[in-house]
């Protein structure tokens, strides 16, 4: 199912002063098992697959394992399977593609360029997720506009340009940090334990690092960078630097 920018216009018109329980429960109503939510299990995604399994817990929920993960996201994972009973749904690398890129370029090969960095993300990351969404018709996701400079424009609907023209509803883009885990806290939604110790935001293990006094909440990852746009290629074409 292809969108346009009229008709997403219209659904961000509609849902403008709408929660993002609201836009969840158009989601499931409009599109069933054809949408799901895609985490990695950090605070805003804990907080929105909470709000996902009151409104639906049948809905679908998605996750990368990238083969380097930090065993916090692991744990986070199976306390979340374990609250919900949810029926996660875990996407694997090509094990070839692995292969090939480890025995040419070496097991650490994202430090050595910021190419080898986002060959790195797309072979373990972006690739798998990208295979998956040509079989929906939507997804969700927890992106949201304070995050980064990047994602200041988000709206709730998107045309996602990146993934075939499909839709992309980001039910939280208008939450704080502070919104986002005075949710958590209050309903008792299990978190990643890296984030009491510094980081705001997890990526893989190599790549992330507890963030310093000051520091941008985005300074973690892939640190060793400098002057990158710190993502990682799902959700933003990279901009050339």
């Amino acid at each position: 199912m292809k969108f346009s920018e009229s008709e997403v216009k219209e659904l961000n018109q509609k849902f403008e002063n709408k929660s993002a329980e609201d836009v969840l429960i158009w989601a499931i109503d409009n599109f069933g098992s054809n949408v799901v939510l895609a985490s990695s299990f950090q605070a805003q995604g804990v907080a929105l697959i909470d709000l996902l399994m009151k409104v639906r817990p049948e809905s679908r929920i998605v996750t990368i394992d990238t083969g380097r993960l930090p065993q916090e996201t692991y744990d986070v994972m199976e306390k979340i399977t374990e609250k919900y009973s949810a029926d996660i749904e875990v996407l694997f690398p090509d094990k070839k593609d692995v292969e090939n890129m480890v025995n040419e370029h070496g097991i650490n090969l994202f430090y050595k360029s910021v190419e080898n960095r986002r060959m790195c993300c797309g072979i373990r990351k972006t690739d798998p997720l990208n295979g998956f969404l040509k079989t929906v018709g939507a997804w969700i996701t927890s992106i949201r506009q304070n995050q980064t400079d990047m994602r200041s424009n988000a709206k709730k609907f998107e045309v996602d340009y990146l993934h075939g023209r499909i839709l992309k509803i980001n039910p939280l883009v208008e939450w704080t940090k502070d919104e986002v885990w005075d949710y958590v806290k209050a309903n008792d939604v299990p978190y990643n334990e890296l984030h009491d110790m510094g980081y705001p935001s997890i990526g893989c293990a190599p790549c992330t690092r507890a963030i310093k006094p000051g520091e941008d909440s985005r300074a973690g990852r892939w640190w060793w960078e400098n002057g990158t746009d710190k993502e990682c290629g799902i959700h933003f074409e990279y901009e050339n630097n």
